[in-house]
């Protein structure tokens, strides 16, 4: 009986070494529940830091009237920018961010080179999208080969050169999936004839390219020579697949 009797106590003693407490299990329920809710509030607190700073900097900047940009766009530029940054793949002090709206009709100045140092639009201009990309406005994107269409995303401005649209500006995609077959595809930035206020209003809409974000002959010098080098260009839409899949938007 002695025997029984031991077992019986060693049996108590293992099962009971596992019981916890309510007071304790309470505790250790309501010590996990604060962190949750101090990492919860830690990422509020940075997307309202965020958007404020992205608010402020947008109200500082002097856009023409009936061309500003709209204020969503602005920030989602900002973010993929600053993200980039961060990444490593633009220069920490860079402060040039150009952005093409192609939400916005072929016929208005939907591209705007913004100096976020100096907190002004440097050019404002007309852009044009691909040929299978829509007529006046932008519905169909696409990142394959001999699409002629746009493509969406962020991009790092590359090298200029002398091509057959004359002189060009390379751009590196990327958003995987959505643009980063752009070198491949030849999709760069170049001035043509078909990028004016005359043809839009003898055609009633401008021209478009092969997928390539055309701008008007005379600033084509002037916008490739400030951009280029290893700066941001953001080509916009609001597609929800792409927004809510790329990379660089996560804050």
């Amino acid at each position: 009986m002695k025997g029984i009797y031991s077992v019986l106590g060693l049996l108590y003693l293992v099962t009971t070494s596992f019981y916890l407490s309510p007071k304790k299990a309470v505790k250790t329920e309501n010590v996990n529940t604060t962190k949750i809710e101090k990492v919860a509030d830690t990422k509020s607190g940075k997307t309202a830091s965020n958007a404020s700073s992205s608010e402020e900097l947008y109200k500082s900047i002097q856009f023409e009237p009936e061309h500003e940009l709209n204020y969503e766009v602005f920030a989602k530029a900002l973010t993929g920018f600053e993200n980039l940054k961060k990444a490593g793949l633009l220069n920490p002090e860079s402060h040039l961010l150009t952005i093409c709206d192609f939400s916005m009709s072929s016929n208005t100045k939907r591209l705007w080179v913004i100096d976020t140092d100096e907190k002004k639009v440097l050019f404002n201009s007309l852009v044009a999208h691909g040929k299978n990309t829509g007529e006046e406005f932008a519905t169909n994107f696409s990142n394959t080969e001999s699409s002629l269409q746009s493509s969406l995303g962020f991009y790092i401005t590359d090298a200029t050169y002398q091509g057959d649209n004359g002189y060009s500006l390379k751009l590196l995609g990327m958003d995987k999936g959505f643009n980063d077959a752009a070198y491949r595809r030849a999709i760069v930035m170049h001035g043509a004839d078909y990028v004016s206020d005359d043809f839009a209003a003898m055609h009633k809409r401008i021209g478009r390219s092969w997928g390539c974000p055309a701008i008007p002959k005379a600033l084509t010098q002037p916008i490739i020579n400030t951009i280029k080098g290893r700066n941001c260009l953001f080509i916009y839409y609001p597609d929800q697949n792409y927004l809510s899949s790329s990379e660089w938007l996560k804050s």
